[in-house]
């Protein structure tokens, strides 16, 4: 097996601990995340037959759980924090925060909306948010559908992919009739 030597378990494990000891978040390389995930991807793709498959299973959930642990805790640390120096973030830590930036930003927009009479700024924000399109994965079949830009959508067939108002992906996806899919650019 030779992946788990790469994988250093210990190290980790040390790493984890270290950061749930401290007041203070640790610096980690910023490539300590994808490090990890290459060898997990790597070793996940190593085909092995009895006690070796186990021990790699094994292997890979305790890093499973260590990983989440540590992302937790950093990521904890980082909301509860007022100031922590933004060099010394992972790439992954800092692609979390900025969605966290966004959100305090648009809750400053609507406050201030409010606060301010804008009452004209608050119709357009929540109708663009209602009608922003969403890519959904239908997972059961499902009629056409008026949408809430009072366009037709559908019919649907289960695994039917389609961009739809939000308002309208939303109903569906609480409802088990669809699921949100993520288009990365």
């Amino acid at each position: 097996m030779s992946t788990i030597e790469s994988l250093d378990l210990k190290n980790l494990h040390v790493i984890v601990m270290q950061e749930f000891q401290s007041e203070d978040i640790q610096e980690l390389n910023s490539d300590f995340f994808r490090n990890l995930s290459s060898t997990i991807g790597k070793l996940k793709n190593e085909e092995y037959d009895g006690i070796e498959k186990k021990a790699k299973n094994q292997i890979i959930s305790t890093t499973t759980n260590l990983i989440e642990l540590l992302v937790n805790k950093r990521l904890e640390k980082i909301s509860n924090s007022i100031k922590i120096p933004y060099n010394i973030l992972t790439d992954e830590e800092k692609f979390v925060i900025d969605s966290n930036d966004e959100m305090n930003e648009r809750k400053d927009m609507i406050i201030s909306g409010i606060i301010n009479g804008k009452s004209k700024f608050l119709e357009t924000t929540s109708t663009k948010h209602k009608t922003k399109p969403i890519a959904v994965r239908f997972v059961k079949e499902f009629d056409e559908i008026v949408g809430v830009d009072l366009e037709k959508y559908g019919p649907f067939k289960p695994e039917d992919i389609a961009t739809i108002p939000n308002e309208n992906a939303q109903a569906l996806i609480s409802n088990g009739i669809a699921l949100k899919v993520r288009i990365e650019e």
